[in-house]
Protein backbone atom coordinates (compact mmCIF):
# COMPACT_ATOMS: atom_id res chain seq x y z
CA UNK A 1 0.00 0.00 0.00
CA UNK A 2 1.30 3.71 -1.25
CA UNK A 3 1.48 6.49 1.23
CA UNK A 4 -1.42 8.07 -0.24
CA UNK A 5 -3.43 4.88 0.12
CA UNK A 6 -2.41 4.69 3.85
CA UNK A 7 -3.27 8.02 5.02
CA UNK A 8 -6.68 8.02 2.72
CA UNK A 9 -7.45 4.75 5.18
CA UNK A 10 -5.89 6.55 8.21
CA UNK A 11 -8.06 9.89 7.26
CA UNK A 12 -11.60 7.46 6.99
CA UNK A 13 -10.80 6.02 10.30
CA UNK A 14 -10.34 9.13 11.99
CA UNK A 15 -13.35 10.72 10.67
CA UNK A 16 -15.26 7.55 11.58
CA UNK A 17 -14.03 7.56 15.12
CA UNK A 18 -15.48 11.61 14.92
CA UNK A 19 -18.70 10.05 13.94
CA UNK A 20 -18.66 7.41 16.77
CA UNK A 21 -18.08 9.95 19.06
CA UNK A 22 -20.40 12.95 18.18
CA UNK A 23 -22.96 9.91 18.10
CA UNK A 24 -22.19 8.90 21.48
CA UNK A 25 -21.93 12.34 22.88
CA UNK A 26 -25.63 13.05 21.06
CA UNK A 27 -26.83 10.47 23.05
CA UNK A 28 -25.80 10.78 26.28
CA UNK A 29 -27.16 14.66 26.23
CA UNK A 30 -30.25 12.91 25.31
CA UNK A 31 -30.50 10.24 27.81
CA UNK A 32 -29.14 12.97 30.80
CA UNK A 33 -32.46 13.80 32.87
CA UNK A 34 -33.25 17.24 33.06
CA UNK A 35 -33.03 19.13 36.99
CA UNK A 36 -35.29 17.44 38.97
CA UNK A 37 -37.71 20.02 40.66
CA UNK A 38 -37.34 19.88 44.46
CA UNK A 39 -39.96 18.28 46.88
CA UNK A 40 -43.65 19.29 46.16
CA UNK A 41 -44.69 21.74 49.16
CA UNK A 42 -48.07 20.32 48.19
CA UNK A 43 -46.63 16.57 49.05
CA UNK A 44 -47.14 16.44 53.22
CA UNK A 45 -43.96 14.84 55.36
CA UNK A 46 -44.62 13.74 58.42
CA UNK A 47 -41.83 15.24 61.48
CA UNK A 48 -43.08 13.79 64.83
CA UNK A 49 -41.94 15.11 68.17
CA UNK A 50 -39.98 17.78 67.11
CA UNK A 51 -38.30 18.43 70.73
CA UNK A 52 -36.35 21.67 71.14
CA UNK A 53 -37.46 22.79 67.79
CA UNK A 54 -39.95 25.80 68.50
CA UNK A 55 -38.29 29.15 69.27
CA UNK A 56 -39.25 31.22 72.62
CA UNK A 57 -38.77 34.50 70.76
CA UNK A 58 -38.60 35.61 67.14
CA UNK A 59 -35.65 36.02 64.89
CA UNK A 60 -35.25 38.78 62.38
CA UNK A 61 -35.17 37.29 58.91
CA UNK A 62 -32.98 40.20 57.47
CA UNK A 63 -30.56 42.31 59.15
CA UNK A 64 -31.14 44.91 56.91
CA UNK A 65 -32.26 48.24 57.30
CA UNK A 66 -35.74 48.84 55.65
CA UNK A 67 -34.50 51.72 53.59
CA UNK A 68 -33.76 51.72 49.90
CA UNK A 69 -32.80 54.63 47.93
CA UNK A 70 -32.81 53.25 44.48
CA UNK A 71 -34.96 49.64 45.26
CA UNK A 72 -38.73 49.07 45.33
CA UNK A 73 -40.99 52.08 46.09
CA UNK A 74 -42.66 48.91 48.79
CA UNK A 75 -41.51 45.98 50.92
CA UNK A 76 -41.84 43.73 53.68
CA UNK A 77 -39.22 43.14 56.79
CA UNK A 78 -40.26 40.16 58.68
CA UNK A 79 -38.70 38.00 61.87
CA UNK A 80 -40.22 34.78 62.42
CA UNK A 81 -40.72 32.72 65.21
CA UNK A 82 -40.97 28.25 64.77
CA UNK A 83 -44.00 27.61 66.21
CA UNK A 84 -46.21 24.12 66.04
CA UNK A 85 -49.70 24.76 64.47
CA UNK A 86 -52.46 22.87 66.20
CA UNK A 87 -55.01 21.34 63.92
CA UNK A 88 -57.95 22.56 65.78
CA UNK A 89 -60.57 19.53 65.37
CA UNK A 90 -61.56 16.79 66.94
CA UNK A 91 -59.40 13.56 66.25
CA UNK A 92 -56.20 15.19 66.36
CA UNK A 93 -55.25 15.76 70.22
CA UNK A 94 -54.88 13.06 72.54
CA UNK A 95 -54.01 12.52 76.34
CA UNK A 96 -52.78 9.30 78.30
CA UNK A 97 -51.82 8.17 81.71
CA UNK A 98 -50.17 8.08 84.29
CA UNK A 99 -47.31 6.43 82.84
CA UNK A 100 -47.67 3.67 80.05
CA UNK A 101 -47.44 4.43 76.84
CA UNK A 102 -49.23 6.57 74.29
CA UNK A 103 -50.55 5.74 70.87
CA UNK A 104 -52.64 7.82 68.48
CA UNK A 105 -53.54 8.15 64.68
CA UNK A 106 -55.19 11.09 62.52
CA UNK A 107 -59.16 9.92 62.84
CA UNK A 108 -60.47 13.03 60.96
CA UNK A 109 -59.35 14.93 57.77
CA UNK A 110 -59.11 18.49 58.19
CA UNK A 111 -57.22 21.70 56.59
CA UNK A 112 -54.50 24.09 58.35
CA UNK A 113 -54.90 27.41 56.76
CA UNK A 114 -52.38 30.83 57.02
CA UNK A 115 -53.90 33.18 59.15
CA UNK A 116 -52.31 37.15 58.47
CA UNK A 117 -53.82 39.98 60.70
CA UNK A 118 -52.73 43.36 60.73
CA UNK A 119 -53.65 47.07 60.16
CA UNK A 120 -52.55 49.65 57.42
CA UNK A 121 -52.04 48.37 53.98
CA UNK A 122 -50.73 44.70 53.03
CA UNK A 123 -51.54 42.28 51.15
CA UNK A 124 -51.99 38.57 52.38
CA UNK A 125 -50.46 37.21 49.00
CA UNK A 126 -47.58 39.32 48.88
CA UNK A 127 -46.66 38.19 52.80
CA UNK A 128 -47.28 34.70 51.89
CA UNK A 129 -44.89 34.98 49.15
CA UNK A 130 -42.31 36.42 51.04
CA UNK A 131 -42.15 34.34 53.59
CA UNK A 132 -41.81 31.52 50.99
CA UNK A 133 -39.11 32.96 49.53
CA UNK A 134 -36.97 34.31 52.99
CA UNK A 135 -38.19 31.82 55.71
CA UNK A 136 -38.66 27.97 54.03
CA UNK A 137 -39.95 27.42 50.61
CA UNK A 138 -42.51 24.47 52.69
CA UNK A 139 -44.77 27.38 53.61
CA UNK A 140 -48.21 27.48 51.58
CA UNK A 141 -51.39 29.35 52.55
CA UNK A 142 -52.64 25.65 53.98
CA UNK A 143 -51.93 21.95 53.78
CA UNK A 144 -53.91 19.15 53.88
CA UNK A 145 -54.45 17.01 56.98
CA UNK A 146 -55.03 13.22 56.04
CA UNK A 147 -56.33 10.24 58.34
CA UNK A 148 -53.58 7.89 59.57
CA UNK A 149 -49.95 9.42 60.88
CA UNK A 150 -49.86 6.43 63.14
CA UNK A 151 -47.62 7.51 66.30
CA UNK A 152 -46.78 6.36 70.16
CA UNK A 153 -44.88 7.50 72.73
CA UNK A 154 -43.32 5.92 76.36
CA UNK A 155 -45.04 8.68 79.02
CA UNK A 156 -42.87 8.87 82.35
CA UNK A 157 -44.33 7.07 85.59
CA UNK A 158 -46.76 8.99 87.02
CA UNK A 159 -47.24 11.68 84.50
CA UNK A 160 -49.84 12.42 81.62
CA UNK A 161 -48.88 12.43 77.74
CA UNK A 162 -49.91 14.41 75.31
CA UNK A 163 -50.28 14.38 71.59
CA UNK A 164 -51.18 17.07 69.69
CA UNK A 165 -51.28 17.22 65.67
CA UNK A 166 -50.22 19.95 63.41
CA UNK A 167 -48.10 21.85 61.21
CA UNK A 168 -44.19 22.51 62.25
CA UNK A 169 -44.85 26.32 60.62
CA UNK A 170 -43.89 29.54 61.60
CA UNK A 171 -45.65 32.90 63.72
CA UNK A 172 -44.14 36.01 61.77
CA UNK A 173 -44.16 39.32 62.65
CA UNK A 174 -44.54 41.54 59.64
CA UNK A 175 -43.75 45.28 58.28
CA UNK A 176 -44.79 47.06 55.21
CA UNK A 177 -42.51 50.06 53.98
CA UNK A 178 -42.82 52.71 51.42
CA UNK A 179 -39.72 54.43 50.31
CA UNK A 180 -40.06 58.67 50.96
CA UNK A 181 -37.82 60.82 49.67
CA UNK A 182 -34.82 59.87 47.99
CA UNK A 183 -33.42 57.60 51.21
CA UNK A 184 -35.93 57.41 53.34
CA UNK A 185 -38.77 55.14 54.26
CA UNK A 186 -42.55 55.29 56.11
CA UNK A 187 -44.14 52.32 57.93
CA UNK A 188 -47.45 52.23 55.97
CA UNK A 189 -48.58 48.61 57.41
CA UNK A 190 -47.59 45.74 60.32
CA UNK A 191 -48.97 42.63 61.70
CA UNK A 192 -48.37 39.06 62.68
CA UNK A 193 -49.30 35.83 60.43
CA UNK A 194 -49.21 32.04 61.22
CA UNK A 195 -48.04 30.23 58.44
CA UNK A 196 -47.94 26.45 58.30
CA UNK A 197 -45.94 24.23 56.13
CA UNK A 198 -45.86 20.76 54.70
CA UNK A 199 -44.51 19.58 57.31
CA UNK A 200 -46.46 17.85 59.53
CA UNK A 201 -46.80 15.76 62.94
CA UNK A 202 -47.38 15.02 66.97
CA UNK A 203 -46.00 17.50 69.23
CA UNK A 204 -46.09 15.57 72.73
CA UNK A 205 -45.47 17.13 75.81
CA UNK A 206 -46.39 15.66 79.76
CA UNK A 207 -48.42 17.41 82.70
CA UNK A 208 -48.51 16.15 86.38
CA UNK A 209 -52.47 15.86 86.16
Amino acid sequence: MGIGSRRASTSAAIAALLVCFATTASAVAEEAPADQPTTSTDQTTEINDRQGWEEETEQPVYERLPHHCDGPSTWYSMSKQAYHIPSWWNGTKFKDGPGGTISVSVTKAGTISAEVSGSGEYSVGAILAKAKTTISVKIGGSVTITTGHNYSHDISKNKYGHLQYGSWGYKVSWKQYRRSGACGSVEIGHGTATLPTSETGWKYWETAS
